[in-house]
């Protein structure tokens, strides 16, 4: 049955830039919450939410886990609790998949800056993914113990560089060493934390003299804030000149709800100070999964259908992340958007199509886990032992389908070869590759039919790395990492009227014989290969001509100049001769490949590269240095557009053979504030020194 009603429940994410400190707010969050008896810390390597062997290694996290818990409020003042279900997404910019996923399915987010750093590049690709999801959100102030630390300045830059309206609901006692609490501008009080009892106690004091003025003004920005949440509120603050806090709550509630407004709050996690305030701050102003709209989704007849937040109205739940557990198998997280989810029960896996039982259901807490019988609307919990589900996929009544949203995730950009070290590692490869595929949907396998290897395909180098490092922890697989590849091709630029090619082979007995005359033709690029049969008279017999073209197709495998593919040719087969014995299928088809590959070489051969479409958004001040640097790399820019939240987008057509650490370059020149896309675009003669190189590597 359901403990805590709908309307107590908070779906929430914990996001941040890379070392904003959003883990160790994290753990706080559950040491406050009485999840933790113990506060783990990220530098030692033993924070909770960071529980896999990688993150605590490199003290980042890459999975978001996912956690509940239940808040009293700091002062015990909510005698039935809240329920928070926390997802701790990742803050690195290779995973940006991830956040995309969890994003998807929370109600609401704390953000959480870094109080020197202020608004980092992460910070701004995780608030665009906000706005695309309509997710409201409150900005948490972290570190506010560092030397420099300015939360200030980190308001002007939500408001300038995010485009945010952020309301602060508390301002600083003190900063770096003399951070001692906040200023709460609803009580108008000061909140002093006591350090020797890791922030449990705490002290409600008059505000210090010299914040007086400071907080009378913030406190009245705060309440003209709230007044424009409706006309009721907005005359009673003409009439009154104040608001209640009740209404000052209310109106800033339905504000952030409707994405208008962000409560501002600030604190040290590492010195326990200023979490609980946030804590309450989740509860006062982000909304419970009745208050946002219901989520729409589509039937099998593509019709729009809404499902509600209710435990009566028909099942519904969105897979956001697949996890393969060394003990239990795979594990499935599901947020229920509508109805309730029964384990032994029976569902559709709507998107698939496919019928599915609901083993067992379980309730995490990072790394640890409860069994449950059942999940409720606005519930997000895991399900062991479903077979046909990948991410994004919709679990719902048989007999009532529903397609909630597909969620959609970007091309990979960066492929490496990887071999196994030895014949066991082989097989291990294959299905610890399919399994890692089937967590994380940026990531691709496919083997290369030229070179026989698997090509892993990802959404940047760390990606990869990171990819590679599972599946020698998780799945004992050893393998050996190439440079990344580029695919190129070769084609001729002109016409050779006469390939000619007489095999005869006399071996006593029955000889072979086979004579072909070939016309050799550039087609337009993207047109592939064609052959023409212009046989007159029969100087070569029917019988023997697609053994000719077979023989072509085959010398097209492997071009004159580095062995690549050949494309765009067109060969016409126009004279030959035969030997009424020794002519045979087999001696046609060599004399037609060995023909075409002569004449290839006469036909002024060429090497074509993959020509690639990037996409670079970056802050106005570096434009400059970008553009210089893609045109060192041989790039031509087609154009630039202003962006919306200020910035330039940059488009430029560039060889892929150049690309390569790009990612990395990219981040040193914008001071990682700029972010990238590319895809494939067509193929283009490759400049003479670049071919002669290309051909010297592959003639090793």
């Amino acid at each position: 049955m359901r403990t805590t009603p709908i309307e107590r429940y908070r779906n929430i994410g914990i996001s941040a830039h890379i070392d904003a400190g959003k883990t160790t707010t994290t753990e706080r969050i559950l040491y406050y919450t009485g999840v933790n008896h113990k506060i783990g810390e990220v530098h030692d390597g033993a924070a909770t939410m960071d529980w896999m062997e990688q993150e605590q290694e490199r003290g980042i996290t890459i999975t978001s886990a996912c956690t509940t818990c239940y808040w009293h409020g700091m002062k015990m003042q909510y005698p039935d609790a809240y329920r928070f279900n926390i997802i701790d997404t990742p803050g690195h910019v290779d995973f940006t998949v991830e956040v995309e996923r969890s994003l998807r399915v929370l109600d609401g987010a704390v953000m959480v800056y870094d109080s020197v750093g202020g608004v980092q590049p992460q910070s701004e690709t995780v608030w665009r993914q906000a706005e695309r999801y309509h997710v409201p959100r409150i900005a948490f102030v972290n570190k506010m113990d560092r030397v420099g630390a300015n939360f200030f300045r980190v308001y002007d830059q939500i408001k300038n560089r995010l485009h945010g309206n952020p309301v602060p609901i508390v301002i600083p006692v003190g900063a770096e060493d003399n951070f001692r609490g906040v200023v709460d501008l609803l009580e108008m009080k000061a909140i002093i934390w006591d350090e020797a009892s890791q922030g449990m106690k705490f002290d409600y004091e008059d505000i210090p003299a010299d914040l007086v003025d400071s907080a009378n003004e913030w406190r009245e920005k705060m309440i003209e804030s709230a007044a424009e949440a409706s006309d009721e509120l907005m005359d009673k603050y003409l009439e009154n000149g104040t608001l209640s806090n009740e209404e000052v709550v209310q109106g800033l509630r339905v504000l952030t709800i409707a994405n208008k407004v962000q409560p501002m709050l600030c604190g040290s996690a590492f010195k326990n100070k200023g979490v609980q305030r946030m804590l309450d701050a989740v509860v006062e102003f982000l909304p419970s999964p009745i208050d946002i709209p219901p989520v729409q989704g589509f039937d099998l007849d593509d019709k729009p259908v809404l499902r509600h937040a209710d435990d009566n109205d028909f099942a519904s739940a969105l897979v956001f992340k697949i996890m393969t557990d060394p003990f239990v198998g795979q594990i499935s997280f599901i947020r229920v958007y509508s109805g309730i989810m029964v384990s032994g029960e029976t569902v559709l896996n709507s998107t698939k199509d496919k019928k599915e039982r609901l083993g067992r259901l379980l309730q995490m807490h990072a790394n640890q886990r409860h069994e449950i019988k059942q999940v409720e609307a606005g519930d997000i919990a895991a399900a062991v032992g479903l077979k046909t589900v990948t991410t994004g996929d919709t679990l719902c009544d048989t007999e009532h389908p529903v397609i909630l949203e597909k969620m959609e995730f970007p091309d990979p950009v960066i492929s490496e070869a990887v071999e196994p070290k030895t014949k066991a590692d082989q097989e291990k490869m294959a299905l610890a590759l399919s399994r890692l595929a089937q967590e994380d949907p940026s990531f691709r396998v496919h083997t290369d039919e030229e070179s026989g290897q698997t090509i892993i395909s990802g959404m940047g180098e760390l990606h990869l790395d990171v990819l590679v490092d599972r599946m020698r922890r998780e799945f004992n697989v050893e393998a050996t990492v190439g440079k990344p590849q580029v695919a190129y091709r070769e084609t001729i630029r002109s016409v050779v009227e006469k390939a000619e090619c007489k095999f005869v082979k006399q071996t006593g007995g029955r000889g072979q014989y086979g004579h072909v005359v070939l016309k050799l033709e550039p087609q337009p690029a993207g047109k592939g290969f064609e052959f023409v049969d212009a046989i007159k008279g029969g100087v070569v017999p029917r019988e023997y001509i697609p053994a000719v073209q077979k023989g072509i197709e085959d010398a097209l495998k492997a071009g004159v100049l580095a062995g690549y593919p050949v494309v765009d040719v067109k060969a016409t087969l126009y004279f030959g001769s035969y030997h009424e014995v020794d002519s045979n299928e087999n001696a046609f088809k060599i004399a037609g490949s060995m023909a075409f590959k002569d004449g290839m070489r006469e036909g002024n051969p060429v090497l074509l590269e993959p020509i690639m479409k990037v996409e670079v958004e970056t802050p106005e001040e570096y434009m400059g240095d970008v553009v210089g640097d893609l045109s060192s790399r041989r790039g031509k820019i087609d154009g630039m557009d202003d962006q919306q939240g200020g910035g330039k987008a940059i488009r430029a057509m560039v060889p892929l053979a150049e690309m390569f650490g790009y990612a990395t370059r990219l981040r040193s020149l914008t001071k990682g504030r700029a972010t990238y896309v590319m895809e494939f675009d067509h193929y283009e003669e490759t400049p003479r020194n670049v071919a002669e190189a290309v051909i010297a590597e592959k003639a090793k």
